[in-house]
Order: structure tokens, then sequence, then C-alpha cells
């Protein structure tokens, strides 16, 4: 099997794959929107001077591009920037008015979301592909870059599968390779009911440690079948960190001054 990032050139039928890397990015203007107004950004406008993370996706409001690809950069963007990231970029062939209405639901923050509506930029980087099939016209092929002054440094292109492959264009996979070995942020949910002092209080001790988290309030998010089911507990609230069931407020101090003696 091809090594989906070593340099190669794919055929798909008629199209071509191309990995750039030690190429500058294509030069182009986006067409975007603020507001109600049409703003021209061109390539140097975005790369010029600045160390950019690019990650370009088939479709706006997608299934694998809102539920995982998205969401992923965005949770890793403090991380990024800590290691001399100063923009991530999403591309898209949509228009600026799609890109925009999906950002707002994916409510994110830390994302650009960038509109290649002709797919000049996408063809530019050798990745415009052809979707038919499904209706989408020529689109992008999934992949991601990492840009410094405009020179490709280097590009992770999903392998040449059937349907959307989604594997190494991952944001923990490029952030693996800008600092091998960055810790990564916790994932931490907590099941909780709205004027719960324990639920309060374990959000409080999770705050207080710098730690963010989901909330999921009973009857609103979540109902107590739902709590049966993924902790056998019957109690609120119940702490959730990285896949494992924590407890109670008293069982996250007990997990957190763990954690604390652990890293002294």
């Amino acid at each position: 099997m091809l090594d989906a990032n070593s340099e190669f050139t794919i055929n798909r039928g008629s199209e071509m794959l191309e990995n750039r890397e030690g190429e500058r990015v294509p030069s182009i203007t986006f067409k975007t929107r603020d507001d109600s107004d049409w703003i021209d950004r061109s390539s140097d406008d975005i790369f010029a001077g600045k160390t950019v993370v690019v990650f370009s996706l088939p479709g706006a409001f997608t299934p694998t591009c809102s539920s995982s690809h998205v969401p992923r950069f965005d949770q890793l963007a403090d991380r990024f920037a800590a290691n001399g990231v100063d923009e991530i970029i999403c591309v898209s062939v949509n228009d600026a008015f799609v890109m925009n209405e999906w950002k707002v639901s994916q409510r994110v923050e830390n994302i650009t979301f960038l509109p290649d509506g002709n797919g000049a930029f996408t063809e530019g980087m050798g990745m415009l592909v052809n979707k038919d099939d499904l209706g989408f016209g020529r689109r992008s092929w999934r992949y991601a870059m990492l840009v410094r002054d405009g020179i490709i440094e280097k590009m992770f292109i999903e392998p040449q599968e059937d349907g959307d492959p989604y594997g190494v264009s991952d944001a923990d996979t490029m952030l693996e390779y800008i600092a091998p070995g960055e810790s990564k942020p916790l994932d931490v949910t907590v099941f909780s009911r709205t004027g719960c002092p324990h639920c309060a209080r374990a959000k409080s001790l999770l705050r207080e440690s710098g730690i963010e988290f989901e909330a999921l309030e009973l009857n609103k998010d979540y109902s107590d079948r739902t709590l049966r089911a993924v902790s056998e507990a019957l109690t609120v609230p119940q702490v959730f960190i990285n896949g494992a069931r924590i407890g109670g407020a008293d069982d996250l101090e007990t997990w957190l001054a763990a954690a604390r003696d652990q890293a002294a």
C-alpha cells in the first residue's frame, strides 16, 4: 500500500492527486464575506509571513467533516498556537454563504473557514476531484498541510481508497508532526443536574484545575436511562475522563489529587 505522505502522484481515473511539498501555495483571490460585505483575500494576505495549518475537505455540513475533522482542529487550537501556528484554516469548495453558516453551526472559534467557491485553490493544489457520483460535482480531496510563509512544508493526503477516507489528515497527526509528544487536552464530560450542589462542586474542581469540560444536564441533554446505560449509576454528577468513569465530586477530587502527585 502507498504511504499517503510520501512523494507520489495518484491516478484516480482521470484525476491526479499530487504532493506539493516544497512548492508555493497557489496564488488566487478568495471571495469571502464579513456580515454583508464581500471581502477579497489573496493568498499573500493569508499565508505571507505566517505559519498556517490548512485542512481541506469534500464539503460543508458533510458527516465526517462536521463530526470529526473540524471539531478536533478546534479542540487542539491552543496546542497548535503554543507551537508557533498563527492560524488554522478549513478550505472547502463551497461558497462564502455556505462556509459562514457552517462555521456558525459548528460553534468553533479558532478556525478560519475559507471558501474556495470556484475550486481554483484546490485545483492549483492538484486536489480537485470529480464527485459526480454523489451529485457534488468537483470537490476537494481530503488533506492537511503545514505552510510556512507561503511554502508547503508538509502534506498529509488521504490515500487512494473508495469513499471518503479519513486517517492521516486529522488534527492529531498534524500536531504530532509539528510537536512530537505534545500533550493533548483531556476529554471530559460531566453528567449533571441543574441545581445539584455536588454537580456544581465537580464543575468548580475542574475549572480550578484548568480542565475544560462539557456539561450535560439531566432531562435536557440526557435522561436517567442514558445515565444508567453509560455508568450504571443513579446519582449525579457522573464525571468521565478520556473514556473512563471517574464518578462523583469526591471521586473527582481524589482523581485530581492523584494526577497532581503524578505530575510532581
